[in-house]
């Protein structure tokens, strides 16, 4: 038997127990999970436009077809993919770029990411607007 003095009722224990492992399960099978926000589309299947990305966007592909100049170090760093959410390949494929964000003291959220052999000719890019939460492939 329970001594409630002033305590949680049996009743409130068991019922926070169970919302606490029904938490716990939710967190361990959600970690699979590659959009936290809905249901995850394959990379191939969410296309944008470079006329639609935003005119800081289409500043920065130009930047790397001619190789920079760049204005943050990380520009052009190796991109690990740790999210596993673009077309897996093997670690130095992928490379990241900032898009600047109007307003914004830091680098932001927004990213160009580019793979291929060589950083001047990308075989495919794919923005990003939410720090690498999802990605639109780049249509050229």
């Amino acid at each position: 038997m329970f001594c409630n003095r002033g305590g949680w009722s049996a009743r409130q224990w068991v019922s926070s127990a169970v919302a606490g492992f029904l938490m716990f399960g939710l967190t361990l099978t959600s970690t699979n999970l590659v959009h936290a926000k809905g249901p995850a589309l394959a990379v191939s299947e969410s296309i944008i436009a470079l006329t639609q990305l935003p005119p800081q966007g289409q500043d920065m592909m130009k930047l790397i077809v001619a190789g920079g100049p760049f204005k943050y170090d990380k520009d052009g760093v190796v991109f690990g993919n740790r999210e596993r959410i673009l077309p897996a390949k093997d670690r130095g494929f992928y490379r990241e770029y900032t898009v600047k964000t109007p307003g914004e003291r830091t680098r932001g959220a927004r990213r160009i990411v580019c793979g291929g052999l060589k950083p001047t000719a990308p075989d495919a890019c794919y923005y990003t607007d939410d720090h690498y939460a999802s990605f639109r492939k780049i249509a050229q």
